[in-house]
């Protein structure tokens, strides 16, 4: 139902279970897999320059929080959720890593909420919000992923012009880890933690990390 004459944009269910299955497996492949298959170079991909709904849950599934096996992998999760292609969904709640699962029933899922809270996560997602917010190459960048394992990966998200370019890295692992790519340039800023992060001898990621680096 994604076309011209129908709806502009939809739900992304295939990368929605793609992201935090990746991480309960620890198999990044499947994640980088979908985004490929949706929005890769190659001519035949389905949702090459298009917008869809990314979203990490919603009022019909169990959410993040509760479907993640280790809550460490919840600001990663979000953290490819807003560098990969498309426009961000916050289910209410989950900015702030509340839990809920839909073999609960449907009223677990939306429980009414007295006062909004406010956490690490929330903090993060708040961010991941504003960076976005003011990156061009987030919002309209093209796809392209640059480092994989199973346990970490880095994407690029770059304008046609070479105006801006964003690397999206994660480590999903608890052990440090340094990913060897070419990164077209010798350093950047972290946008998570604002710190100048030197590429020329590869790219060193503490355990359970996540970086958003202008290059």
């Amino acid at each position: 139902i994604m076309n011209e004459e129908m709806c502009h944009s939809v739900t992304n269910y295939e990368c929605y279970k793609g992201l935090y299955s990746s991480f309960n497996s620890m198999n990044l492949f499947e994640i980088v897999h979908s985004l490929q298959r949706q929005f890769g170079a190659e001519p035949w991909t389905l949702y090459r320059g298009q917008h869809l709904v990314s979203f990490a849950d919603n009022h019909d599934v169990t959410r993040a929080a509760s479907i993640l096996q280790n809550p460490a992998h919840l600001p990663l999760l979000y953290t490819l959720m807003f560098a990969m292609p498309g426009i961000p969904m916050i289910y209410y709640g989950s900015e702030w890593g509340m839990k809920g699962d839909k073999s609960w029933g449907d009223q677990a899922l939306r429980p009414a909420v007295d006062m909004p809270e406010w956490n690490e996560l929330s903090e993060h997602i708040a961010k991941l919000t504003k960076i976005r917010n003011n990156s061009k190459a987030l919002q309209y960048g093209e796809f392209k992923s640059l480092f994989l394992t199973n346990r970490q990966c880095v994407l690029e998200r770059a304008l046609p012009d070479g105006s801006e370019r964003i690397l999206a890295a994660v480590n999903a692992d608890g052990e440090p880890f340094t990913a060897y790519f070419d990164a077209g340039a010798g350093s950047g800023p972290d946008l998570l933690s604002g710190k100048e992060i030197d590429l020329s001898s590869g790219l060193s990621m503490p355990p359970f990390s996540c970086f958003l680096l202008r290059v």
